[in-house]
C-alpha cells in the first residue's frame, strides 16, 4: 500500500510539472509576441545596408537593372580589400562570357596579391546574330548602350564597396578590347587607363573619337586573322575601318603628348610556343600617360599566358601597367 502511494504521488508530480511547463511556455510565447509588437515601430531598418555582402562567397553573380535591362556581372572581392581600393573591369570577347574570361585570365589571383576588386560584366546578345557582344559603337549591328552601362556600373560599385573613384580601369579580349577603346573615347572621366588584348578601335570610334588623355596598353599578334594588326578587318557590322595598330598607337601617343619611344625584345623563355614578344613604349608623355604596344611575333588571336604565347602573362602585364596610375 505504501509503495502504491509513492508511485501515485510520483505520477502526479510528473503531470504537474508537465502542466506547469506548458503554462510557462505559453506565457513566455505571448510575452515575446507582445514585446516584438511594442518594438516594431521603433526599429530603424536601413534598406540600403549592404553588410550582407560580407557573407557572400566571391566570385558571385549580381544583377543590375540598367535602362530596363537586367544586366549581369560577376564580381570578385579579395579578403584583403581595403577602403578606396582600385577597381578593374575585364571584358570578355565576342560570343564569350564573364565566366570564361574570369577563368582563363586568372585575374582573381592577381587581385588577391595586390588588393583590388575585379568586375567581369556580361555582354548582351546581339539581335541579329544571337551572339554575346559589346557595342563598341558597332552601329550596324547593335543599339545597346554599353558605354553608359559600364560607366554606371563602375559608379555603383565605387559607392557600394567604398572603392576609389580615381582608380578604375578597364581591359578586355578582342571585342572587349574594342569596348575598352570606346570607353577611352567616351568615358575617360571614369576609366583611368585601358588595356586591349587582340582588340582595336571600331571604324566609328576611329572616325569620331574625342578622348581625354588616357594611358593605353595593346597586345596584338602578327598572325591574328580575326583582328589583323594591319587594319584589314571587314567593315561589316561596323567592326573594321581603323588603320594598322601601330598608327592607332601613334594616335594615342599624340593625344597623350608622348615624345620618346623605347623598344625592347622580351626574353623568349618558352621555346615551344613558336613566338616571341617585342614591346614598344611611347614615353615622356603628359602626366606619364604612356602608350605600350606588345607585338607577339608568330602570335594569333590569343590571351598570352593562358594560351598561345607563354613568354608573358597578359594579365600580369595589364596590372603592372594599371598600377602605374594609382593615386
Amino acid at each position: 500500500m505504501k509503495m502504491e502511494c509513492i508511485k501515485f504521488l510520483f505520477l502526479v508530480n510528473i503531470k504537474f510539472h508537465k502542466l506547469l511547463m506548458r503554462i510557462i511556455y505559453k506565457f513566455f510565447s505571448v510575452f515575446l509576441i507582445l514585446i516584438s509588437l511594442s518594438c516594431k515601430g521603433d526599429i530603424d531598418v536601413d534598406e540600403n545596408d549592404t553588410s550582407f555582402t560580407n557573407e557572400i562567397k566571391y566570385p558571385y553573380d549580381f544583377f543590375f537593372n540598367h535602362n530596363g535591362f537586367n544586366r549581369m556581372y560577376t564580381l570578385y572581392k579579395p579578403d584583403n580589400l581595403k577602403e578606396k581600393a582600385p577597381l578593374v573591369f575585364i571584358l570578355h570577347g565576342y560570343t564569350s562570357n564573364s565566366t570564361n574570361i574570369m577563368n582563363y585570365s586568372a585575374m582573381n589571383s592577381i587581385a588577391d596579391r595586390h588588393g583590388f576588386m575585379v568586375c567581369y560584366p556580361q555582354g548582351t546578345r546581339n539581335l541579329y546574330t544571337g551572339q554575346t557582344h559589346w557595342n563598341a559603337n558597332l552601329t550596324e549591328m547593335s543599339s545597346v548602350n554599353d558605354s553608359a552601362f559600364l560607366k554606371d556600373l563602375a559608379k555603383k560599385l565605387q559607392a557600394e564597396y567604398d572603392l576609389s573613384d580615381k582608380n578604375t580601369f578597364v581591359g578586355g579580349m578582342s571585342n572587349g578590347g574594342f569596348m575598352s577603346y570606346t570607353l577611352a573615347c567616351e568615358r575617360s572621366d571614369t576609366f583611368k587607363a585601358i588595356a586591349s588584348i587582340t582588340g582595336t578601335m571600331s571604324g566609328y570610334d576611329w572616325r569620331n573619337c574625342n578622348p581625354g588623355k588616357v594611358p593605353v596598353l595593346q597586345i596584338s599578334g602578327t598572325n591574328d586573322m580575326v583582328v589583323p594588326m594591319d587594319g584589314s578587318m571587314s567593315s561589316a557590322g561596323g567592326w573594321g575601318g581603323a588603320p594598322h595598330i601601330e598608327r592607332i598607337m601613334t594616335y594615342w601617343s599624340n593625344i597623350n603628348e608622348c615624345n620618346q619611344v623605347q623598344s625592347e625584345n622580351l626574353p623568349n623563355i618558352n621555346n615551344n610556343d613558336n613566338s616571341f614578344v617585342r614591346i614598344d613604349k611611347k614615353t615622356d608623355c603628359y602626366s606619364n600617360h604612356e602608350v605600350w604596344l606588345y607585338t607577339v611575333f608568330g602570335g594569333g588571336h590569343t590571351w598570352p599566358g593562358a594560351w598561345g604565347n607563354m613568354d608573358i602573362s597578359a594579365s600580369e602585364e595589364i596590372w603592372k601597367f594599371f598600377s602605374r596610375y594609382i593615386e
